[in-house]
């Protein structure tokens, strides 16, 4: 049995494993895809204190190199319920797991567009991941849609690679840092439309356009393009913890800043919870906050 079970291998689980584990506390990390989460598919990171400017992967990559030398034990699963008696029962697809105590930081999920056929298309000109598979797209032209710092960043990134970008809005304004706008407007390769909202994709095996609509005037707007890029937020992935958490109204566990939840033992990390601001730091402060809480609940019993 571990005294610290963590769910989820982004910046707050990361920061949370940290401080576990120089708390003496034996410590599992589960994660079901990526170490890193969101973080590991941003193309540079320029707002984290000490590093100008890295990749969110060798971001990602230090974080997880740091918690293994601390001494993680680390399981690459998928969490599918949590069940609480005298201790906590993790149960995952492959192996169930028991700890005294539990930290929820899985953090959120891509947004879908919504369109009906959508699914089909990933891979095949659908991307949610311009660090991902804007390469596959050099000297091409492709679309982003997106308005936020993320989105803007990715914009970026396909400028270098791509022929041309079209950054596609749905509202007629960003809602980014002013650095990073100044930095897209000042691009010569990215063009900016806004109030439109995709409307279909077309193309045989693989994209060859996408088709718009003008949310003013239902007028259509077609782009001849290799890919269509969607960096339109994310979704808390809280959905195996319903039993034990309160969600509100858009799926976030409710806790405040001291990452407690109702069910003692039981603690939320990161941009899984319900809070104003969501980046790197926050996670991260997150992280320390929801570990601390569970050395001094464990520390306690």
């Amino acid at each position: 049995m571990y005294d610290i079970i963590i769910i989820g291998g982004g910046p707050a689980g990361l920061g949370a494993a940290i401080y576990a584990l120089r708390n003496g506390k034996r410590v599992l990390l589960i994660e079901k895809e990526t170490i890193g989460g969101q973080i590991a598919s941003s193309p540079r990171v320029e707002n984290y204190p000490a590093l100008s400017s890295l990749s969110g992967a060798d971001l990602a990559n230090r974080l997880f190199e740091q918690v293994l030398a601390l001494g993680i034990e680390f399981e690459l699963d998928e969490v599918v319920a949590i069940e609480k008696a005298e201790i906590f029962k993790v149960k995952c697809k492959f192996n169930d797991y028991e700890a005294q105590a539990v930290i929820v930081a899985t953090g959120a999920e891509h947004k879908k567009i919504g369109l009906e056929d959508e699914e089909r298309w990933v891979g095949r000109g659908l991307s949610y991941c311009a660090v991902c598979d804007g390469p596959f797209y050099a000297d091409q032209e492709v679309c982003l849609i997106g308005d936020a710092n993320s989105a803007l960043q990715s914009a970026l990134l396909l400028a270098n690679i791509c022929k041309k970008v079209h950054l596609c809005l749905l509202f007629d304004r960003f809602f980014a840092e002013e650095v990073l706008v100044e930095k897209v407007l000042a691009s010569p390769n990215i063009t900016i439309t806004k109030e439109i909202l995709l409307n279909k994709l077309v193309g045989e095996e693989e994209l060859e356009k996408a088709v718009f609509r003008n949310t003013k005037t239902s007028e259509l707007v077609e782009f001849k393009v290799a890919a269509v890029f969607v960096c339109i937020g994310q979704v808390p992935v809280n959905e195996p913890f319903t039993n034990l958490l309160t969600l509100n109204q858009d799926g976030y566990v409710v806790a405040d800043e001291s990452c407690l939840t109702e069910v003692a033992g039981l603690f939320v990390a990161g941009d899984c919870r319900n809070k104003k601001t969501r980046q790197l730091t926050t996670a991260l402060a997150d992280g320390t906050s929801a570990a601390l809480a569970a050395v001094n609940y464990l520390n306690n019993l």
